[in-house]
C-alpha cells in the first residue's frame, strides 16, 4: 500500500453509500476542513465515500475570522478537520469559531479532527511564573461546542486528561511502522533484509521520547538505543551520551514532532561520530519545519527523513531538502478512526 501524497479510493467495508451511513444513527456524516490543511480534509472525506462539507473561513477588514457554512447541517454527525499548526492562533480560532457554528446550527455532533495539536509542549510549569498553554486550550475546546477530540501523537499523552471530553489518541507509529516493514530494503540492503532485527535498530533521541521509539521497536522486532542530550535553551540542545550500542547498524531515530531539525540533527551527527552508526535515517509524525529547519537538513547526515501529512508542508519546502523528506498520508488512518467513532466502534485497535 503507498502513502505518498496520493488520494485514496474509499475505503472497502466502510462506507459503501451514505444510504447506509444514515441508517445507522438517522443522520449522516459531514466532513468539514478549514484552511490548515484543506488537502488532508478532502482526502480524508474521499476515504470515507464522501464529499467534503460547503463551507468558507471568511476575514472582516480587522482580521477577524467569520464562518460560513453553506449546507444544512441539522442532525449530522459533524467532523471537522484542523491542524493548529502556523499560524497557530488562526488555525485555533477557526476551529473554536466553526464548532460554535455547528452547535447553533443543531448539528447532532461535533467533533474535531486535529491531526495535530498545537500548545501541546506547553503542558506543565518547567519554571516560575509559566503558563499551561495547553490546559488552556483544552479547556476553550471544551467549552466550544466540540464533543470530542480526534488527534494524533501529542508531544504529552497525559493532555488527554486536560479535556472535559472524550479524546482519541492515535498513534503514528501505526503507519511508520508499516511502511518500515514494507520497504525494508530500503534501510537495510537487499543482501540484509534476512538480518533485519541484529542490522536495524530504534533511536529516541531525547529521554522524552522513549515510550515512542520503544513502541516502534517492539513493531519492528528491534533494539533499542536513547540519545542522552542537555538542552540549554529553547530549540538547541548539547548531546551528551548515547545509551545502547548502533555501532555498524542502520539506525532510525522516532520521534513525535521535528521543528527546527536541531535535535534531530544534532543527534544524528553523533549517533555516526561517537556511536559508529552506518547510516542515519529519521522519522517523525509531525513536520512543524520552522526556522533553518530544511537547511539543517539539507546538510546533515541523515539519509532519509519520513514525515506524516499531519501538517501541510509546502512543496518549495520539500524541494529544498534535497530528496530527504518523504511524507506519508494518514487519511485512510483517520478515516477509519471517524467511521469508528460514528459506529460507536473502539478506537483501540487502530492505535498500533
Amino acid at each position: 500500500m503507498e502513502y505518498n501524497n496520493q488520494r485514496f479510493t474509499p475505503i472497502k467495508g466502510i462506507v459503501a453509500r451514505i444510504g447506509e451511513v444514515m441508517s445507522l444513527h438517522g443522520k449522516d456524516i459531514k466532513i468539514f476542513t478549514a484552511n490548515s490543511n484543506p488537502s488532508l480534509g478532502a482526502a480524508i472525506a474521499d476515504a470515507l465515500g464522501v464529499a467534503t462539507g460547503e463551507a468558507t473561513v471568511n476575514r472582516f477588514s480587522d482580521g477577524e475570522i467569520a464562518i460560513d457554512i453553506r449546507e444544512s447541517i441539522r442532525g449530522s454527525d459533524v467532523f471537522i478537520v484542523q491542524s493548529t499548526s502556523k499560524p497557530v492562533n488562526d488555525n485555533l480560532m477557526e476551529i473554536l469559531i466553526m464548532a460554535d457554528a455547528f452547535k447553533r446550527s443543531s448539528a447532532a455532533s461535533v467533533t474535531a479532527v486535529i491531526p495535530y495539536f498545537g500548545y501541546a509542549r506547553q503542558d506543565r510549569k518547567a519554571k516560575a511564573r509559566d503558563a499551561i498553554s495547553a490546559r488552556l486550550v483544552a479547556d476553550l475546546i471544551s467549552v466550544s461546542g466540540i464533543n470530542r477530540i480526534l488527534t494524533m501523537d501529542l508531544h504529552s499523552p497525559q493532555i488527554q486528561g486536560f479535556f472535559n471530553i472524550p479524546v482519541s489518541h492515535l498513534q503514528g507509529v501505526t503507519l511508520l511502522g508499516e511502511y518500515f516493514m514494507t520497504h525494508k530494503t530500503q534501510f537495510t540492503g537487499e543482501e540484509s533484509v534476512g538480518d533485519f532485527e541484529n542490522e536495524f535498530i530504534c533511536v529516541s533521541p531525547d529521554l522524552g521520547s522513549v515510550t515512542r521509539a520503544r513502541n516502534m521497536s517492539v513493531k519492528l522486532g528491534v533494539g533499542l538505543a536513547i540519545v542522552d542530550k542537555r538542552r540549554q535553551k529553547a530549540n538547541s540542545s548539547e548531546v551528551m551520551n548515547i545509551i545502547g550500542n548502533v555501532e555498524g547498524k542502520n539506525v532510525m531515530i522516532v520521534d513525535d514532532m521535528v521543528d527546527t531539525a536541531g535535535t534531530l540533527c544534532n543527534a544524528a551527527k553523533a549517533l555516526i561520530e561517537v556511536g559508529g552508526a552506518k547510516k542515519v535515517y529519521a522519522s517523525a509524525t509531525h513536520g512543524v519545519l520552522s526556522g533553518a529547519a530544511i537547511e539543517r537538513l539539507a546538510d546533515s547526515c541523515i539519509e532519509k527523513l519520513i514525515l506524516l501529512n499531519t501538517i501541510d508542508i509546502p512543496q518549495e519546502k520539500i524541494n529544498g531538502a534535497n530528496g530527504k523528506l518523504l511524507i506519508l498520508d494518514t487519511a485512510r488512518l483517520f478515516a477509519q478512526a471517524i467511521h469508528r467513532i460514528y459506529k460507536d466502534e473502539p478506537v483501540s485497535p487502530l492505535y498500533l
